[in-house]
């Protein structure tokens, strides 16, 4: 980890203003730390962005459970991609719905893949991807 550096910015008035709301409401301490946080978001959404080396996210998906054989198939790409795949949790929402969340770290390219075919599978009612890093290079 480098030395701390100190720098100044100058801002609008409303704008900071409105960023010291956004640092009370998200309870930040210091004006330092969301300004770090907002740059390690930046660092991490250009390195999705880039899409190469190893990466970590996790994908959430709901479905019907009831859908004729979606479960299985879900099941089977998942199994397709274990090198990716480090963990899973599945709820039963209600009779109807199920959610699964999966803990996934590798390729861009391949969680990328795997989480559009997941997401696209017929009978997934909604799945999202977030990404992030494996935290490798960020202070």
């Amino acid at each position: 980890m480098g030395k701390t550096i100190r720098f100044g910015v100058s801002l609008d008035s409303d704008l900071l203003e409105k960023f010291d709301s956004l640092c009370r409401e998200k309870s930040y301490q210091t004006r330092s730390e969301a300004i770090r946080d907002l740059i390690r978001n930046t660092l991490v959404q250009r390195e999705w962005e880039e899409a190469e080396g190893e990466v970590a996210g996790t994908l959430t998906m709901v479905y019907d459970h009831h859908q004729s054989g979606l479960a299985q198939r879900l099941t089977e790409i998942q199994h397709e991609a274990h090198d990716v795949v480090l963990s899973s949790l599945h709820c039963h929402l209600d009779h109807y719905n199920c959610l699964e969340v999966l803990v996934l770290r590798g390729d861009a390219e391949i969680i990328k893949h795997l989480g559009q075919r997941l997401i696209s599978t017929k009978g997934v009612k909604h799945g999202n991807l977030n990404l992030t890093t494996t935290g490798k290079g960020l202070f």
